[in-house]
């Protein structure tokens, strides 16, 4: 179901507070203009754990004060946007009337039911206990069980999950020859043999964060029987289910001897009777399942950017449907995860070239291998 995207940033700097209230009065004033905002992803800069708890509160609290029943999914992640603002929102929207659209809550997590002809679509953000800063596994697990539960309570289930946001808390970090990102991929590799009985995997971005938990974004569709979901490989990179060890880093966990990796397709592709949607992964500067131009962050973006357009490549992606048509791409948001604050003036002079008036929106986080300095994931329509 197609979204519309929104970039918001503060109008003046202020407490973070302050920046956020001049962000939601952005997102009112869009709602006014015949949207309905369905996702909130709000990214922000902040000293320390207690401090990411108080202030998503603040947040949940604000959200919830305006739109009340209607309330969208709600994400919260430590994230920083550019220097000096402490606040920056990615939204997405629907156009008012054309689809059915109900707000519910589990566990205080809110999220969003779309109802149309193309089918059932759950949007949810936020799936986090918010506990275990210093426990990747248990975050993991509880984040995992609630993402579990929420599908449950709307007759779905991991099977029906296109696309994911792994939030990871000091994603590199090694304790005792663990690393996080594989104690992470671990637990998913655990929850999707239990959960899931369907071929393939969701498009995901797994991505780091500052301070510690695990926090899951999803987007569940049970479509109609006319609709398609197919995997999109880039011919140039080794699938990241099929990574061979050592590229995987620090220990399995107690008993195992083999690492798994990260499950997720390069490209997933939503077809329907009213739009085609092509959801990007998480894509970064591999070849294979080698790093290229390490420490560079320049050529990192440039072939990060090459391996998006590979699957967003329009022939290749008419080749995968059953009656194969010319369609026309168009970007419809790009998220760029960015290593060191010093590089986004030259990353974003670069994706603005390739990609010129497409939302976008500039975060810093660690990338999943302590050698990658740029991530972008993007969202194609096809027409």
């Amino acid at each position: 179901m197609q979204k519309t995207y929104f970039i918001y940033y503060p109008l003046t700097e202020g407490s973070i507070e302050e920046e956020w209230k001049q962000c939601r009065e952005q997102i009112e004033n869009t709602q006014k203009s015949g949207y309905t905002p369905v996702k909130l992803n709000i990214f922000t800069d902040l000293p320390d754990f207690e401090t990411f708890l108080s202030v998503r509160q603040f947040i949940v609290d604000s959200v919830s004060d305006v739109f009340g029943s209607k309330c969208p999914a709600l994400s919260i992640t430590v994230q920083p946007p550019e220097k000096s603002w402490k606040v920056a929102v990615e939204a997405a929207f629907v156009e008012t009337g054309l689809q059915e659209v109900t707000g519910k809550s589990y566990n205080s997590i809110p999220y969003i039911v779309l109802v149309s002809e193309s089918g059932k679509e759950i949007m949810a953000g936020g799936v986090s206990s918010n506990s275990y800063p210093d426990d990747t596994r248990k975050a993991a697990e509880k984040a995992f069980d609630l993402m579990v539960a929420i599908l449950d309570e709307e007759q779905m289930s991991l099977n029906h999950i296109v696309r994911q946001w792994n939030y990871v808390g000091d994603i590199l970090k090694i304790k005792d020859g663990y690393q996080n990102y594989q104690i992470f991929n671990e637990v998913r590799s655990e929850y999707y043999h239990r959960y899931r009985n369907i071929k393939g995997y969701p498009a995901a971005t797994g991505i780091g964060m500052k301070h510690g938990g695990v926090i899951l974004d999803f987007c569940a569709l049970r479509p109609d029987g006319s609709a398609e979901i197919k995997s999109v490989n880039n011919p140039n990179q080794v699938n990241a289910y099929d990574y061979g060890q050592q590229v995987l880093v620090g220990g399995s966990g107690a008993g195992k001897t083999v690492k798994h990796p990260p499950q997720f397709e390069r490209g997933l592709l939503l077809i329907n009777n009213q739009d085609t949607t092509l959801f990007i992964s998480g894509t970064a500067a591999i070849i294979g399942q080698e790093t290229i131009g390490k420490n560079d962050t320049e050529k990192q973006t440039i072939v990060t950017i090459e391996n998006i357009k590979k699957l967003s490549d329009t022939e290749r992606i008419s080749q995968l449907m059953s009656a194969p048509v010319l369609f026309n791409e168009k970007y419809s948001l790009l998220r760029i995860y960015i290593k060191r604050q010093n590089d986004f003036n030259l990353v974003r002079q670069i994706c603005s070239e390739h990609f010129p008036q497409i939302p976008a929106i500039y975060l810093e986080a660690d990338i999943c291998r302590n050698d990658l300095l740029v991530e972008i994931e993007a969202e194609v329509k096809l027409k």
